[in-house]
């Protein structure tokens, strides 16, 4: 049982600890077009090289005004117009209107906009029916963004969010940091890649594809190195080659209790290695250090418990190692129970769940089912991880629990 013998494990605090508090973030930095920037880290502060929006404009359809010469009874002239990209560049004759575009540049001397539906046009010119505010519906420039001013600081994670804006402040290359190379392979005879048919007594590697999916969002250049059988010399081949070429090395299978020690003993030779036993389910077995150049994290075997371990602690030190010092862990929430939850005192639960927000708007919690760290389908189900505490027993309905939502690498 989990709770007869606990008192060795490493709790996932401490565990994280012992893995940031020993790698630092890369330093290797390289210039690419704006377009090809998703995903990448900025490797240092970007500030604006223009004001947004470099000029005052209007914020409607309508007139430009200067409101010292507005009457409620006296019509104004209109005495040209203003388009986005064709700006007003006349004389302005004095007690005289212009009609404006939405975006248009404010035309001298104008100190407000009226928008359209609050003008009456008749043929001597156009009154206005509301009361006039200077400055109503003229952005200023840079009530955006002042020129010169910080935009992002380094360790941002560049997206959707993020690349529109660099780009309209007319950036068309930034400074990253190199991509993060990691190699990845699966040990063991039984693994077969996805595609092919399998004998009898085989699996399809489902550690390395799931791994390798993850990477790519993670923006790293995967270096796939596929199913190394169990042999030494093959494995041993194997992390070498990984080494030469990487940052980091993420290998699935033979870091439990009892499999291939001849595994623990190449990795002990090769490097600094520790196999951990970590207080948590899924996801107890699991090895860090560091090999002769590249850092080095073996994960379960189990589906569920590979991918755990690499969400939990592959994520966060991915993170560090590529500079993204803006990346925050996953939000947790609490939710009361409308299913039953079984688990026994020892680990740090993570199991698999659905949330959603029932008829008073409270947040609940729902259980995917069978809990076995080889039921992958329960990620496929679920949009949150329900978080039990590592002495918790077994959990009622309606009870409050803490819920961690999915962030993008199972969304």
């Amino acid at each position: 049982m989990d709770h007869c013998n606990t008192s060795d494990l490493l709790s996932l605090e401490q565990a994280l600890t012992k893995m940031l508090s020993q790698v630092t973030p890369l330093q290797a930095t390289e210039t690419v077009a704006l377009t090809d920037a998703a995903g990448r880290i900025t490797a240092c502060a970007i500030t604006s090289p223009i004001a947004v929006p470099p000029f005052a404009n209007s914020a409607m359809d309508g007139y430009a005004v200067r409101c010292n010469e507005l009457s409620s009874t006296m019509p104004l002239p209109v005495a040209g117009k203003a388009f986005a990209g064709a700006p007003f560049k006349d004389e302005w004759p004095a007690n005289s209107c212009i009609r404006i575009m939405t975006g248009a540049p404010i035309p001298g001397g104008a100190d407000a906009v009226i928008m359209q539906e609050q003008a009456v046009v008749s043929e001597q010119g156009v009154t206005f029916s509301d009361n006039v505010r200077v400055g109503q519906n003229i952005r200023l420039a840079g009530e955006d963004i002042q020129q010169g001013a910080a935009v992002f600081p380094a360790g941002v994670k560049l997206g959707a969010a993020q690349l529109p804006l660099l780009a309209s402040l007319g950036i068309a290359e930034i400074t990253v940091f190199r991509a993060l190379k990691v190699a990845i392979f699966s040990t063991g005879d039984e693994l077969k890649p996805v595609g092919q048919p399998l004998d009898d007594g085989e699996i399809y590697d489902t550690n390395r594809f799931a791994v390798r999916l993850m990477l790519q969002q993670l923006g790293c250049q995967i270096i796939d190195l596929g199913v190394i059988r169990d042999d030494q010399q093959a494995l041993r081949k194997a992390f070498e080659q990984a080494d030469i070429a990487a940052d980091l090395v993420i290998s699935s299978g033979g870091v439990s209790v009892g499999e291939a020690d001849y595994t623990k003993q190449m990795l002990e030779e090769l490097g600094d290695i520790g196999f951990w036993k970590l207080a948590i389910k899924p996801g107890k077995p699991f090895a860090f250090g560091k090999l002769g150049r590249a850092w080095f994290c073996g994960l379960p075997g189990n589906p569920v418990s590979a991918a755990l371990t690499f969400y939990q602690l592959v994520q966060p030190l991915i993170a560090k190692l590529s500079g993204h010092s803006e990346w925050h862990p996953p939000l947790r929430l609490k939710a009361k129970t409308i299913t039953k939850l079984k688990k026994t005192p020892g680990r740090l639960d993570f199991q698999r769940g659905v949330f959603s927000t029932n008829s008073h708007g409270e947040l609940e919690v729902s259980t995917t089912g069978h809990q076995g760290s080889h039921i992958f389908s329960s990620f496929s189900q679920a949009n949150c991880f329900i978080v039990l505490e590592r002495e918790r027993g077994s959990v009622d309905v309606g009870e409050t629990v803490e819920i961690e939502l999915f962030n993008s690498l199972f969304n």
